[in-house]
């Protein structure tokens, strides 16, 4: 019996394996679904996003992440259709900028409601795809992690990202750490003006040690604010103000689920001070982990985060799973997580216990 459920999983496995990275090509439909025939297919994408996923990480919780870290050449497809995501994700804006825009009989309130399950896949997928991009060393690849980013007016992230996150996590001098009982909503507005001035200072001390000035084009942040221009540009021609308004509001809502990522990510953990103005190497109890698979197949093994962390140059195919010895394991995968920052009290009972024994577990010496 045992050795027929242990084949009966290994074939599960390899039929899985190849496509487990595909599963983020199911919000395309839902989302033309939303457009075309409006009224309850609205929900497709969060029900499939913050419903479905979580059900099949639940069901899926008998195998390990890495059960499914056999090679397999067919998995280029997948390395090939982040590449491509940029373009998938342009002509899915402008189709729903255009189909806005011939639409006589809209009111505001559809309009927010399209605009933010447009921003849920711009900002759990988009985003999720640009940091991956902005890891690689290629410029063709960075180029298209500030498309990405481009799309949802954000592009100062990666500067932020690569030149102070990976850095300064879990120091005070990380605004994308949020610190022990800060609830999301204040975070939110600590972060994004934080992020945006350390990112450009970090630039401006680099271009200074080149002896270079800030308006310099070698100042990655004149290609931020052009791509973002452009894009809403594309937005305004195809669909006048309301393309406009629409693509602006997908945006905040894409930044938001980065920021909810973030505070995910590292809440409440920091790293220790062993000399003055000197912390200890970045290590993988330093992040928070989750093994959930669904979740972790539709962001590319995002929430393997710890194992990002302690070796950053590592592709998402490479990643690995953490244990509890090594590192801080939440109790669910980013979509269920996500809701339950956006309610402080039941976050704070879930997650400050844990912080507590993170604490006790790592640093009670």
């Amino acid at each position: 019996m045992k050795i027929q459920k242990d084949t009966s999983k290994m074939k599960f496995i390899q039929a899985i394996q190849p496509y487990r990275f595909s599963l983020h090509l199911v919000f395309v439909p839902l989302l033309i679904m939303a457009f075309e025939y409006g009224g309850l297919f609205i929900l497709g994408v969060p029900i499939f996003g913050y419903l479905l996923i979580p059900s099949i990480d639940f069901l899926l919780r008998q195998y390990k992440v890495n059960d499914f870290m056999t090679k397999d050449a067919r998995e280029n497809f997948s390395l090939k259709l982040i590449q491509l995501w940029p373009l998938i994700q342009l002509i899915l804006l402008g189709y729903c900028v255009y189909s806005l825009s011939n639409n006589t009989t809209i009111h505001l309130a559809q309009l927010i409601s399209m605009a933010a399950i447009t921003g849920i896949i711009t900002g759990s997928i988009g985003i999720t795809f640009a940091h991956e991009l902005m890891h690689k060393k290629s410029n063709k690849e960075r180029w298209l992690a500030d498309i990405l980013m481009g799309l949802v007016l954000y592009g100062h992230f990666r500067s932020e990202h690569m030149l102070i996150h990976h850095r300064y996590v879990g120091t005070p001098r990380d605004a994308a750490t949020a610190k022990y009982n800060e609830n999301f909503f204040k975070f939110l507005l600590r972060v994004i003006p934080s992020c945006f001035l350390s990112a450009w200072n970090e630039e401006k001390t680099r271009l200074d040690k080149s002896k270079m000035r800030v308006y310099s084009l070698k100042n990655p942040f004149w290609r931020y604010f052009g791509l973002a221009l452009f894009f809403i540009g594309f937005a305004g021609s195809l669909g006048g103000t309301l393309g406009v308004l629409f693509f602006v509001i997908q945006a905040l809502v894409a930044i938001v689920h980065l920021e909810l990522a973030n505070y995910i990510e590292h809440y409440g953990l920091r790293r220790r001070l062993i000399d003055t103005n000197k912390f200890e190497s970045t290590k993988s109890h330093h992040s928070w982990n989750s093994s959930e698979k669904a979740s972790n197949w539709l962001l590319i093994n995002l929430q393997l985060h710890s194992d990002h962390h302690a070796k950053s140059n590592k592709n998402f195919l490479s990643l690995k799973d953490h244990p509890e010895s090594q590192a801080p394991q939440l109790p669910f995968g980013y979509p269920v997580m996500i809701l339950l920052s956006l309610m402080p009290p039941i976050w704070f009972k879930i997650m400050n216990p844990r912080v507590l024994a993170w604490e006790k577990r790592f640093y009670s010496n």
